[in-house]
């Protein structure tokens, strides 16, 4: 699998850019995470974090599905990085009476970030030379997630304690330069050429109701949606891990980070079990897709039951190889499934969707935390998860069974 990246320059510059990108992302988390809590004292404050982290994302992208699709995927990737970079500087003026600035520089920086996900995944089909290879580059980017989580959380909680918060800061900024150095020297198209005449205008609503159109239409596009929607019922329960660490186990930083790099750990493992499994198939996607989201939330309850830290962080790695394999084969399913001008705005809704329901889940887990706590409500956003995967797996009964039989006839 990893022969992959030795094999393919184009791929390699590309993970080796957004791993970078994700580094710098769990550094600033964990030191964003750690200031808020000790500036405010607020649990609610720390889940709008998480917030700011996915909402607006959400909000930009209707704007970033058109623009990866009608205009150059290198480009869009470059100058959204660079403009990452200027936002993430606004972290190094926080303080007693400006912990606003956290969530504005964060916010804007989650906005360009649809911009950036969608370009980025619709790229990957143009630059995997087979299917084959595509798969292989799916698990591995999607994978990559989770080692970096695993990696930037880890280090990152470490490298604050020691360093200090500013430092960390000043890591994230220079990741973004990098990845944008990086991406300037992939030199395969990342897109199909376009018809001539072909309009790089972009009209959000128009350019969105297309794909909604197109989900509509495509059964299995439409349970690939649904895929992320069930993870993200529960997956609230990530905005309390922070505050689950300090109240339940009286730990810092560094234990802010192990309990996150573990989860991490889990989901970079995740995709890569998955992917053996499920080959080119469309049915077992979307069987891995159900079944992982029943895994991610017993591992979620089980941590919630637990009276000693090692156990719950092994607990939350072993939900996020659920949670990592649910994502990731969501993604792989829509690149197979959508063609390449249409791609961008079908990965930039399912990202709406996701970072909405995200958004809304880590808001209301906020809430319901300063009622009952951390641990109590990682255990009700557990059970509403085991419920949502249980609906998934019942109503796409059919489209597996479709699948399969269309799979059959090829063969």
């Amino acid at each position: 699998m990893f022969s992959v990246l030795k094999t393919n320059r184009e791929l390699r510059l590309l993970f080796v850019a957004q791993n970078l990108s994700f580094i710098g992302d769990w550094f600033t988390f964990v030191a964003l995470a750690g200031l808020v809590q000790d500036l405010t004292g607020s649990k609610f404050l720390v889940s709008l974090l998480l917030v700011a982290f996915s909402l607006p994302s959400f909000l930009a992208s209707p704007i970033g599905g058109p623009v990866a699709d009608k205009h150059d995927r290198r480009k869009v990737l470059i100058v959204v990085s660079i403009l990452q970079a200027i936002a993430a500087c606004g972290f190094l003026f926080i303080g007693d009476s400006r912990v606003w600035i956290a969530f504005v520089a964060q916010s804007m920086i989650a906005a360009l970030a649809s911009f950036v996900r969608p370009a980025l995944e619709a790229a990957i089909p143009n630059l995997a030379r087979d299917p084959d290879e595509l798969r292989q580059a799916n698990a591995l980017f999607g994978s990559s997630w989770g080692v970096m989580l695993a990696v930037g959380a880890g280090i990152g909680g470490i490298f604050s304690q020691i360093f200090g918060r500013q430092a960390a800061f000043i890591a994230d900024i220079a990741t973004f330069v990098v990845a944008a150095g990086l991406i300037a020297l992939v030199t395969r198209p990342m897109q199909e050429a376009r018809a001539e005449g072909h309009s790089k205008r972009i009209r959000p609503i128009s350019d969105m109701r297309e794909a909604l159109h197109l989900a509509k239409s495509d059964s299995v596009i439409m349970s690939l949606l649904m895929s992320k929607m069930t993870f993200a019922i529960g997956a609230g329960v990530v905005s309390q891990l922070a505050v689950f660490a300090a109240d339940s186990f009286k730990s810092g930083d560094a234990g802010r980070g192990i309990m996150l790099g573990l989860r991490g750990l889990g989901s970079a493992l995740g995709p890569l079990l998955a992917a053996r499994f499920v080959k080119n198939d469309l049915s077992k996607v979307i069987l891995v897709c159900g079944v992982a989201g029943l895994g991610f939330a017993g591992g979620y309850l089980a941590a919630a039951a637990s009276p000693f830290f090692i156990v719950a962080c092994v607990c939350i790695g072993f939900a996020h190889l659920g949670g990592g394999a649910q994502w990731t084969l969501s993604t792989y399913g829509l690149q197979m499934r959508c063609p390449d001008e249409m791609r961008g705005r079908v990965l930039a809704g399912d990202f709406a969707l996701i970072t909405l329901s995200l958004g809304l889940s880590s808001l209301l887990a906020g809430v319901v935390s300063e009622y009952i706590g951390a641990r109590g409500t990682i255990a009700v956003f557990a059970l509403l998860a085991i419920c949502a995967s249980l609906i998934y797996l019942f109503a796409t009964r059919s489209v597996r069974q479709k699948l399969s039989e269309e799979l059959r006839r090829r063969q």
